[in-house]
């Protein structure tokens, strides 16, 4: 059974810094592209950052470009998000997800997904 867990969420003030984990059980996790999402309230759930199983950034959105880092550790199965800079418009469920295929952009196509972990961001 695969699991996505995330942690690392929580209040913070704009300006500072939170550290996103995801724990990846059940799956060879070397062998799938990895990716953040985030979703705000009465928004869609849009991509965030995502990494190869190379280790390689897939890319950020435009909206975190430059202030968030996506790494991942292989042999502790775990993928990060480090969020440095933190707006008020950063607030949103954060969520980590797993893909077979490669690494997109494209939601559809991570097949797994963690239950997501609240990040708010106070002015």
């Amino acid at each position: 059974q695969v699991q996505l867990v995330e942690s690392g969420g929580g209040l913070v003030q704009a300006g500072g810094s939170l550290r996103l984990s995801c724990a990846a059980s059940g799956l060879t996790f070397s062998a799938y592209a990895m990716a953040w999402f985030r979703q705000a309230p009465g928004k869609e759930r849009e991509f965030v950052s995502g990494i190869r199983k190379s280790g390689e950034s897939n890319g950020y959105a435009d909206s975190v470009k430059g202030r968030f880092t996506i790494s991942r550790d292989n042999a502790k199965n775990t993928v990060y998000l480090q969020m440095n800079s933190l707006k008020p418009e950063d607030t949103a469920v954060y969520y980590c997800a797993a893909s077979a295929l490669r690494a997109t952009r494209i939601r559809d196509a991570y097949g797994y997904w963690g239950q997501g972990t609240q990040v708010t961001v106070s002015s």
